[in-house]
């Protein structure tokens, strides 16, 4: 058996068009990352300075706290109740989460072997499978960006450890049927771990959890990154059926997956705060905006998405790396092509629509003029 080679990271293979960007416009409008580029709560920050926690081990739970302003918070915002003591735990942001559960979930149950995910998705549901030793099998998503589970072979059903769903989902924005996918794994005793990071930004209808349907034999994932602008601190939670939150959390604490301890006292703080939230929703709502005119300025045209911060175009005649080229060029913006997304997202790009309003207005001004500013000189 040959030496596993990590792939490259995927917005890394990005930094010549940056590069190209930056000497020609002297900025990066960088729309390739999900990255809050907002200011978080001020109360929040100092918080983080005010816990008096640093001493001492946090737990890997999370403090009684924590876990009482994330179930305080599905309560109040999404109509769900969960037992902070036994349906909710902490976790570092939900990246390591979502990379590291399988790994967990197969020392559980050797027998199932493969991760079902979104075909067009984030690329770590896939790589969260290559690590664990399982395999990684993609489900097809139908004309709506959705699961369409109806596609799913019996025979991988069967061997699945889990089934993940994003919802809104990354990048193309779409909205699961989340009751219905936990039906799908109920009755056949899948574990569905639904990813909602994104639920603050849903624009079509309510905001939707999979605990609005029962905790049993789902998680739901949930983070501060992107609704409290809190990337650089990782703080999220897990909350669901409490067999696998037991389970998970044992082994998170012999692995010493810990939350900081002023990263914990800030999270109380932060998920206390929806009016944040509510100014960040009007943010991302103007600048999706600007950005299906940017496209639509370089012959682009594209819906908004029923939900997330993502545009998510065609590129023509599905060059998606020369879409990514062609709005650096013109505008300095940086996208990512589908491909990141998975080999059913070939053909597309990913527009965040997370630069700062002004940068928008920068890149929509140099698209109208029809200006091609001469590169920078390299400083010596």
């Amino acid at each position: 058996m040959s030496a596993f080679v990590p792939p490259p990271y995927p917005y890394e293979r990005l930094d010549d068009l940056r590069e190209l960007a930056q000497q020609r416009f002297g900025e990066v409008v960088d729309c390739s990352i999900g990255t809050p580029t907002d200011s978080p709560s001020p109360e929040v920050v100092r918080a983080l300075a005010a816990s008096n926690s640093e001493r001492g081990y946090p737990r890997s739970v999370g403090s009684r706290a924590y876990r009482m302003a994330a179930a305080n918070w599905l309560h109040r915002e999404l109509g769900v109740t969960v037992d902070p003591e036994h349906e909710l735990a902490a976790c570092i942001g939900t990246k390591e989460f979502v990379v590291s559960a399988p790994h967990y979930l197969r020392l559980r149950d050797p027998s199932r072997d493969t991760v079902l995910y979104p075909a067009v998705s984030y690329p770590s549901y896939a790589m969260g499978a290559v690590l664990a030793g399982c395999r990684a099998v993609p489900v097809a998503l139908d004309a709506e960006w959705r699961l369409d589970l109806a596609s799913v072979d019996p025979e991988d059903a069967a061997r699945a450890l889990c089934l993940w769903v994003n919802s809104p989902g990354n990048p193309a924005g779409g909205l699961d049927d989340l009751e219905a996918v936990a039906h799908w794994g109920r009755t056949r005793e899948v574990l569905v771990i639904s990813d909602e990071c994104y639920l603050e930004f849903t624009w079509r209808g309510p905001r939707r959890t999979i605990l609005s349907a029962g905790s049993d034999g789902v998680l739901s994932v949930h983070s501060l990154s992107k609704r409290s602008n809190l990337a650089g601190i990782r703080a999220g939670f897990y909350a669901g059926d409490q067999r696998f939150v037991r389970y998970l959390s044992e082994l998170r604490k012999h692995a010493g997956a810990l939350v900081a301890g002023p990263i914990q006292h800030a999270a109380v703080v932060a998920w206390d705060d929806q009016g944040l939230v509510e100014q960040q929703r009007r943010r991302y709502q103007q600048r999706l905006g600007m950005a299906q005119e940017l496209l639509s300025a370089v012959g682009i045209t594209t819906d908004l998405p029923d939900g997330s911060f993502y545009l998510w175009a065609a590129a023509p005649a599905g060059d998606s790396w020369g879409l990514a080229r062609n709005l650096a060029e013109r505008c300095g913006v940086i996208v990512s092509p589908g491909e990141f997304y998975g080999a059913a997202a070939v053909g597309y790009v990913r527009l965040a629509a997370v630069a700062p309003t002004q940068a928008f207005e920068r890149a929509l001004n140099r698209v109208a003029s029809g200006a091609h500013c001469q590169p920078k000189p390299r400083e010596r």
